[in-house]
């Protein structure tokens, strides 16, 4: 099949049919993509011939999700899991790949060659691995986080293994050192890139609210960073990821990852599809008793080490058995090195070939297996169960949102700072959040009226969402949002008039505050109190007052769009209050 167009549509057929078929078995998303991208590839319908470049294109979703990974680890958290990230992942990394490399000495492969496998089967999927855990809601769990340490210590490690590759094919690192100081300075500016130009360009493009140039900014500054890296000779996760973790602590954060999320989305889909189309079935055909001895090594091998670093780590026997199949596979930057290993003349084309084929059902094994010790051995109750110890990545989840941080919403924010009560604000005013920020205040940009944006402040794990816009449209449009999509949070929404509070009602809003309400009655008491009405008498009007006045609202909400009932409940209600007040 010819043309970009229908590719695209049979990317998308495919993956339409298969993948609610997979998940509905209970098999996952990844599995679904992986059939797919085989039912269409050159072994499957043929519909689309050659899947390498669709893979080379795809990898921007694995960059994209390292992006929004760093985004949440701000640079104080990052330092706080220091322990875990060169703990856990050094220990894994070296363990595996002497342990892989033994192996295949005892195969009998070459000394250097062994040593080249061992090295690039150590790695493990970030793309998989995150994808399952996110899947599986278990990336804020200990053995989830503990994944986490281990992949981000193994993109860190593509350097040196780069570096590698080259001395154990005969040659030699130097022509290397110069490629890798240039990484080193590269990353240096990102840094200083990141502290004083990228918040306040992003909050120049915030001042002209331009959506689509927003977006258009997020993806250039994720692809350049990647892009840098990769001209470099690195790593573009890592770099990635770095950019990610430079703007974890931006006012623009919330933003960021609400314009990166579609796309990361339908490129990470789009990557499994083409591990799928480029798996090289015929080599089981040639190949059979090769291609299973070395996937079993390499799950065996890995499985292993990941157990013995959980049970020393105090899991229980099922948390470590998942965790041991969780990283058992091998990963997707295998393929880049195992085809420079291959020009190198280090690996021949047949063994890279077999190689590349085990990492690719390496990572179709991982879901089954996962699946296979979640079906044997079922979770335990959360109250009984003693997982790994961790200090790794703080969960972001608070209990109250704040939907616009102005003259109103700042009060509510200032109580529950008092308080210690965490909060996410969002404002769409950049001066506005640039100067609450300076005072302390966790505030963030963004359009409170994308359910996206809502979505990705944490507003489905909080108790409390405070619409406090300035714009009526706007608040209107955010509760129906959250009434439809987060019923269980509670409303508490300003309204700006009498009308608006009426809105507000109908839409199901209980506890609807009218902003000048409660100083207009203290004005009117204070004036009583002045003309020589006693206190007691003041208090006492302005209470019945206000009651009377919530049912009257409360009626007319009822006939709001009736012009003629709302005129009759008006009258009613003047007459009840002239003889109440009066009686008083």
């Amino acid at each position: 099949m010819d043309g970009f167009f229908a590719q695209a549509l049979a990317l998308l057929g495919a993956t339409l049919i298969l993948l609610p078929l997979f998940q509905k078995l209970g098999l996952g998303s990844i599995l679904g993509y992986l059939a797919a991208g085989i039912a269409v590839g050159p072994l499957g319908l043929a519909l689309i011939s050659d899947g390498t470049d669709v893979l080379h294109f795809a990898e921007l979703g694995v960059v994209l999700m390292l992006f929004l990974v760093g985004l949440e680890l701000a640079p104080q958290h990052l330092w706080a899991q220091r322990r875990s990230l060169v703990g856990l992942g050094a220990t894994q990394m070296v363990a595996s790949a002497l342990l892989l490399t033994g192996a295949f000495l005892l195969l009998g492969f070459e000394t250097q060659v062994s040593l080249a496998i061992g090295v690039i089967l150590a790695l493990s999927s970030t793309a998989f691995v995150i994808q399952m855990l996110v899947e599986t809601n278990q990336l804020g769990t200990p053995h989830g986080r503990s994944a986490f340490s281990i992949l981000l210590f193994q993109d860190l490690a593509v350097i040196p293994i780069l570096l590698l590759l080259p001395v154990l094919a005969g040659g030699g690192a130097g022509e290397d050192g110069p490629q890798l100081l240039a990484g080193l300075a590269a990353l240096v500016g990102m840094v200083l890139a990141g502290r004083y130009l990228l918040n306040p360009w992003l909050g120049w493009l915030a001042k002209l609210r331009n959506r689509e140039l927003m977006s258009a900014s997020a993806l250039m500054l994720v692809l350049g960073a990647a892009g840098l890296m990769e001209h470099l000779g690195l790593s573009m996760g890592l770099g990635a990821f770095v950019a990610g973790v430079l703007l974890a602590n931006s006012p623009y954060r919330e933003q960021l990852e609400t314009d990166i999320q579609p796309f990361k989305g339908l490129l990470l889909g789009l990557f499994f599809l083409a591990i799928g189309m480029t798996m090289d079935l015929r080599l089981l055909r040639d190949f059979p008793g090769e291609i299973a001895l070395y996937l079993g090594v390499l799950l065996a091998a890995k499985a292993l080490v990941l157990m013995v670093i959980a049970r020393i780590r105090k899991a229980d026997w099922r948390g470590t058995m998942m965790f041991g199949m969780l990283l058992s596979q091998g990963g997707e930057f295998a393929f880049v090195l195992l085809t420079q290993a291959v020009t190198l003349n280090l690996l021949d084309t047949t063994l890279a070939g077999q190689l590349n084929l085990v990492v690719a059902l390496s990572m179709g094994c991982t879901p089954l297996l996962m699946k296979a010790v979640a079906t044997l051995w079922p979770e335990a109750d959360r109250a009984e169960r003693h997982d790994m110890e961790d200090e790794t990545m703080p969960s972001h989840h608070p209990r109250v949102v704040i939907a616009g941080l102005g003259r109103f919403g700042q009060i509510t924010a200032r109580i529950l700072v008092g308080r210690q009560i965490p909060f996410t604000a969002l404002d769409s005013d950049p001066d506005e959040i640039d100067m609450l920020r300076r005072f302390g205040n966790e505030v963030y940009f963004g359009d409170v009226t994308r359910l996206d944006l809502l979505r990705n402040a944490g507003l489905e794990h909080a108790r409390v969402l405070v619409v406090a816009v300035d714009d009526a449209e706007a608040a209107l449009k955010t509760v129906e949002l959250v009434r439809d999509h987060f019923p269980q949070v509670a409303i508490i929404a300003r309204a700006r008039d009498r009308f608006h509070a009426f809105q507000l009602r109908a839409l199901g809003v209980k506890m609807v505050i009218r902003e000048t309400f409660e100083s207009a009655l203290l004005s009117a008491r204070l004036t009583l109190t002045e003309l020589g009405v006693p206190e007691s008498t003041a208090i006492d009007l302005v209470r019945s007052f206000r009651e009377l006045d919530e049912r009257m609202l409360e009626e007319q909400v009822e006939h709001r769009d009736d012009r003629e009932k709302l005129l009759e409940a008006n009258a009613r209600g003047r007459a009840e209050l002239s003889s109440l007040l009066n009686q008083e």
